[in-house]
């Protein structure tokens, strides 16, 4: 059986238009700490602005629970796809 979260990064997949780039940083950061948790490991070099942002993303949920980084995510997913 697809948990809500499972069938929510399916979902993301399939939509017709790609979110903005805010959106994207914000189901990134919500994925990783729904899966993993909290962050972990270094920030990525100055010169990589994409991994830099993506760390920070994340390690501003930090102290979330997995259960409500997920519940996010599914409730972000589900907003997008009313709006796709």
């Amino acid at each position: 059986m697809t948990t809500p979260f499972e069938q929510a990064q399916q979902d993301v997949q399939t939509l017709s238009r790609k979110p903005g780039n805010d959106t994207l940083l914000k189901l990134y950061a919500l994925y990783k700490q729904g899966s993993a948790g909290d962050v972990s490991g270094k920030r990525p070099s100055g010169f990589d602005f994409v991994g830099g942002a993506k760390y920070d993303a994340w390690e501003a949920l930090k102290g979330r629970t997995q259960d409500e980084a997920q519940a996010e995510y599914v409730a972000l997913v589900q907003t997008l796809k009313a709006q796709d």
